[in-house]
């Protein structure tokens, strides 16, 4: 099949080429889908001339949606950013009974600052604080 070592380059080469053809195409079709500054009518429109002239579909694409190809990525990164937070934040706060275990300690040493409870009980307050949110760590 190869008959010399630049056979085997250029179909290297070739195979990359193809790969990055393929992974715009997918970087495209993923930011197309993504927008929502544009309708369904045009959505269709930029799909049909992404299939029928890929290659000028692609370059078209890139020069006329280029420049907000990026803003659209950072923005739905940070729209996923912050659901992932409050999805954390809402698990961790039904899991920990509302308070947390720097809260407790915290608490218990105003108690113990304020002359409340004495060392052994700060200390007893902190070890419950602390195997709290270890049980609770060790189930999630």
């Amino acid at each position: 099949m190869f008959d010399d070592n630049g056979s085997f380059l250029l179909a290297i080469f070739e195979f990359f080429i193809f790969c990055a053809w393929f992974m715009g195409l997918f970087w495209i079709f993923g930011d197309l889908f993504r927008s929502k500054d544009l309708g369904g009518f045009g959505k269709t429109v930029w799909s049909i001339f992404l299939i029928v002239l890929p290659l000028l579909g692609m370059l078209v694409y890139l020069i006329a949606r280029g420049n907000g190809m990026n803003e659209r990525a950072l923005a739905s990164a940070a729209d996923l950013q912050g659901r992932q937070e409050a999805y954390i934040r809402s698990v961790s706060a039904s899991g920990g009974g509302g308070r947390s275990a720097t809260e407790e300690i915290a608490s218990a040493k105003s108690l113990l600052d304020s002359g409340a409870i004495t060392e052994a009980e700060f200390e007893r307050l902190k070890a419950e604080a602390l195997g709290g949110s270890r049980a609770t760590s060790a189930v999630a």
